[in-house]
């Protein structure tokens, strides 16, 4: 786990392995030369103002995360100073100064510098900090830049003990300009800590191979945590299931020989006056069931949890913060396996809701787990339910690997949910749920059939979704197939594996909710 501390300490004297600053392309309207960004003026000093032009000679650009390390300047305790590229610099027509970086920018910055730093013990960061909302940025950039995953690795425990070939993360992040006995500041990095720790929690789960991780063993792992941070918690396992009719959940794990369960995590505030339930798809692991996926699809098949993960991600966030509001998260968690006993294709579930569902796909099977959690979920009547799911392929299709699509029941909180993902920096997109896609999932035996029409997949799935709704709930889906899982190389602060996606958006949602900003 990275430490984080806030610190004036002038950059000459700290002692730490590396001292990050911010360096950007000129704003066109003066320059296109490499720009010192603001927070490295004491670095830049020590250099004789050069630092721009060395940095040029070595061949940095300014790029978004390009990281370029050179020794540092004499008389400095810090031996290397890493420059992080952060794009063009902000114009807003007055030249170079021009206006203050964006959050995201520095998220990214700082996430690319803490994972060219790993190995070392500590690090300052002199990134531009204009305010609170930047040392929360630069914050949660370089904590979630140093999260690694190295547990099955020889000698590894996650990052404590690197295998033969790794590097330990960064250790201790230091902000440099961020005061300590400021309010603003202190609450944010103390925000920033919970949140981006919790993130890192989801992505070892979602990273945790699917022969240790299980229903039950993600149960325990949702237990543990909720007592620790006093929320309420029940599991439902098989029996209970199978009492209370959750045919989706039972019917999709049905073929494993781990059964499934459904996990209520309960986070009450005692002045709320708004309640929040969060859905999170949980297959802890998708072979596609007797609807079997094809060779080079089942590899990477432990992250199909990755709702799951990011709900229970967010109700611990929320608990650590305080929030005032209520919210419950519900963990519908399967695996999903051919056997004997697996659900076949025209099989029929009668769901928790009392609709039937005829199987046409059994690798279709997020939407039936959901389905259950959703309508018991229902019950309870929340002002807003939101689930999350690596649910479609074809949601990737349509917005690549780093955006989620966002669908609803209600134009204005679809919308609300997407600027809510945009400022917390998650890149999502609104999508319609045409209501002439509906027809395709009639079915001649049941109510619904779990299949439609092939095109319009991702938003196929959303209608199937919005059946189990309980009336006149808002709702929104997320579809996190894309960017739940980096198959490709690290960038920012993003790790190759489990991103833990959609955490910052549930718990900013909750905190907008609790700020009587949304309706």
């Amino acid at each position: 786990m990275t430490a984080l501390t806030l610190s004036t300490a002038a950059a000459s004297g700290l002692r730490a392995d590396a001292i990050v600053v911010g360096v950007a392309k000129g704003a066109a309207s003066k320059s296109a030369g490499l720009v010192v960004a603001p927070g490295a003026e004491a670095v830049d000093k020590a250099y004789d103002g050069k630092l721009a032009s060395v940095l040029e000679t070595l061949g940095a650009s300014g790029g978004e995360g390009e990281v370029t390390k050179l020794p540092a300047p004499s008389g400095f305790k810090a031996p290397v100073v890493v420059a992080v590229g952060l794009g063009a610099v902000p114009d807003n027509g007055e030249g170079d100064k021009g206006d203050a970086y964006a959050p995201e920018t520095l998220r990214r910055a700082a996430g690319a510098a803490a994972r060219a730093l790993a190995g070392s013990k500590k690090a300052a960061f002199a990134l531009p900090l204009e305010d609170a909302e930047h040392v929360a940025a630069v914050a949660e950039g370089a904590l979630l830049g140093a999260y690694a995953f190295d547990a099955y690795k020889e000698n590894g425990q996650n990052g404590k003990n690197p295998g033969k070939n790794g590097k330990a993360p960064l250790a201790e992040v230091a902000l440099l300009g961020a005061k300590p006995r400021d309010k603003a500041h202190k609450a944010a990095a103390e925000r920033a800590t919970a949140v981006t720790e919790e993130i890192n929690r989801a992505r070892d789960l979602i990273n945790t191979p699917p022969n240790d991780l299980d229903p039950e063993a993600f149960a325990a792992v949702a237990t543990a945590a909720a007592k620790e941070h006093g929320i309420k918690v029940q599991v439902l396992d098989e029996k209970a299931l199978a009492k209370g009719g959750y045919g989706g959940i039972l019917g999709v794990g049905a073929g494993s020989a781990s059964p499934p369960r459904l996990v209520k995590l309960s986070y009450t505030h005692s002045e709320a006056k708004k309640h929040l339930a969060y859905v999170g798809k949980g297959i802890t692991y998708d072979s596609g069931g007797i609807s079997l996926k094809p060779a080079g699809h089942n590899e990477t098949m432990k992250c199909d949890m990755s709702g799951a993960a990011a709900v229970f991600a967010a109700v611990v966030a929320a608990a650590r913060l305080g929030l005032q509001v209520n919210v419950t998260g519900w963990l519908a968690l399967a695996e999903n396996m051919p056997s004997g006993t697996a659900t076949r294709p025209g099989d029929v579930l009668r769901m928790y809701s009392g609709k039937t569902v005829e199987v046409l796909n059994t690798d279709a099977e997020g939407r039936l787990v959901l389905a259950d959690a959703i309508a018991k979920a229902s019950e309870e009547k929340p002002d807003a339910i939101v689930d999350v799911a690596t649910l479609t392929g074809a949601m990737v299709l349509a917005l690549g690997n780093r955006t989620f699509g966002v669908m609803a029941n209600d134009d204005a909180f679809r919308t609300a949910v997407h600027e809510t993902a945009e400022e917390a920096g998650e890149a999502s997109w609104p999508m319609p749920l045409p209501s002439d896609l509906r027809k395709g999932m009639d079915s001649a035996t049941a109510d619904i059939a779990n299949m439609g029409e092939r095109m319009g997949g991702g938003l196929v799935a959303g209608l199937f979704l919005k059946e189990f709704v309980g009336e006149g709930i808002t709702w929104a889906h997320l579809d996190i197939a894309g960017p739940a899982f980096n198959e490709q190389a690290p960038f920012g602060y993003t790790p190759k594996g489990g991103t833990g996606s959609g955490v910052r958006t549930l718990v900013r949602l909750a905190e907008r909710t609790a700020a009587g900003d949304l309706g």
